[in-house]
């Protein structure tokens, strides 16, 4: 676990920058950049697949919901030529769709099929990994009790693999209420994204309830969100004040903000741009730290900081209490450039800009 100092560059994205005010603080301002932020492996895959769809194949090429939960992403790639459909009836037939990094349930799988779509699928290996339980588990005629949230596209993926068998819990207060047929043959599975904190006291609860439930194989939560969790409850702890950037749709950056309050800042907010800081935040702040959800470019974060420096936070001390160096490979119809040479391009859990 380290906090060092780094050089940081300034923002691609033009902005009005001065627009923050460098008001006096009783002490020394400063900034502390939580590390590991921004995308993880499996956004970078998804993101990747579907600029290299529109390269293989042109323009338009379709994506099934956001391929990851952030504005900015999603605009950059319409402004490439993809296009963002809810569901797949609304695609031509024959066209080629990707689905985003949070997955689908077979019975979209199926009607891309029938509707003759070349369909690329985009989602993150660690959301396959948990569909791959909720078969398996089913399989064996086990209830699933699935932690997550009602509606989201992941959650929904994951039920639609064994429908009959799964029975979303929403938060730890449903943990005490949810009904299951046979409390000797219960499992659970949680989305990808939650805090870590909050699904373990679910658990708790639900175990305090069924003590012969199982668990997992392995950890649900995927480590991109669990390492941004700590980064930021490292953070916390010196912090006047967190800004998180992330999307109000991502889940991870809403989580992201949640941990910050609760591991001690004084104040947290989620914003998509730097442009949405507002002045008041800043009053009194001496120490403002700084993070970003799992699906946000670096570019982002370095237009907070641009605009942050401006105010008198220009003194950046990074904390990093992880590396991460996984890669995923891209989709398999992806893998080979048009001349049918496999395409190296690297992959992985690193800030892309």
């Amino acid at each position: 676990m380290t906090n060092t100092a780094v050089s940081l560059p300034m923002p691609r994205i033009p902005g009005a920058r001065g627009r923050l005010v460098d008001l006096p603080v009783a002490g020394r301002k400063r900034v502390l950049l939580a590390a590991p932020r921004g995308y993880c492996a499996g956004v970078d895959r998804a993101v990747i697949a579907v600029e290299k769809a529109l390269q293989r194949y042109g323009a338009p090429v379709y994506v099934r919901k956001q391929i990851v939960h952030n504005i900015h992403v999603v605009t950059e790639l319409e402004s490439q030529g993809a296009i963002f459909v809810d569901e797949v009836d609304e695609v031509p037939e024959g066209a080629h769709i990707v689905f985003s990094a949070h997955g689908v349930s077979p019975a979209v799988v199926n009607a891309a099929s029938d509707r003759g779509l070349q369909a690329i699928d985009a989602t993150c290996p660690l959301v396959t990994k948990v569909h791959r339980e909720a078969v398996r588990f089913a399989r064996d005629d086990f209830e699933i009790l699935l932690i997550g949230h009602d509606g989201h596209e992941e959650v929904e993926g994951t039920a639609g693999e064994a429908p009959d068998h799964v029975t979303v819990v929403n938060s730890p207060d449903e943990a005490d209420t949810v009904v299951v047929k046979d409390p000797n043959k219960v499992v659970w599975l949680s989305q990808t994204t939650l805090s870590v904190d909050e699904t373990m006291d679910t658990v708790r609860r639900l175990r305090e309830r069924f003590p012969n439930l199982q668990d997992p194989p392995s950890d649900d939560i995927c480590y991109a969100t669990q390492n941004r969790q700590v980064a930021i409850k490292k953070v916390a702890q010196d912090a006047d004040l967190v800004i998180v950037v992330g999307s109000a749709n991502s889940s991870n950056s809403v989580r992201l903000v949640e941990v910050a309050l609760e591991y001690g800042a004084k104040a947290a907010y989620r914003v998509d741009y730097s442009s949405e800081i507002q002045q008041e935040w800043l009053e009194g702040v001496e120490t403002v730290g700084v993070t970003s959800g799992a699906s946000v470019p670096e570019v982002l974060v370095q237009e907070v900081l641009a605009d942050l420096a401006g105010a008198g936070y220009a003194d950046v001390a990074e904390v990093k209490t992880a590396e991460e160096d996984l890669m995923f490979s891209l989709p398999k119809e992806l893998r080979q450039d048009i001349a049918g040479r496999r395409d190296d391009r690297a992959l992985g859990g690193r800030n892309r800009s």
